[in-house]
């Protein structure tokens, strides 16, 4: 009984992070997407060059390069435009 205890709290902390994962992708229609171009205006605002900009199943996906020169890949919910964890969340 001892181990399965053990074992269940264990599996639970190693679940945790992949459950508190924030934001997900937009569920709304693509009329209440923000635009691309106040997006881009954020990015450029944070420092980031921004490369390409596309939608994929209610994200923003992001190709820029940030100040140091290293290009990054980022998503964004495309109604709110709140930065994601995983930068290939419309692609799930």
């Amino acid at each position: 009984m001892y181990r399965t205890l053990v074992l269940a709290a264990l599996a639970g902390m190693l679940a945790g992070p992949a459950l508190a994962a924030s934001g997900t992708c937009s569920t709304a229609p693509k009329s209440q997407f923000k635009s691309k171009a106040a997006l881009q205006a954020q990015l450029t605002g944070e420092g980031l060059t921004v490369r390409q900009i596309k939608v994929e199943k209610g994200c923003y996906e992001v190709y820029a390069v940030d100040k140091s020169g290293k290009k990054v890949n980022l998503a964004y919910n495309a109604e709110t435009l709140e930065k994601l964890d995983n930068a290939e969340a419309g692609e799930n």
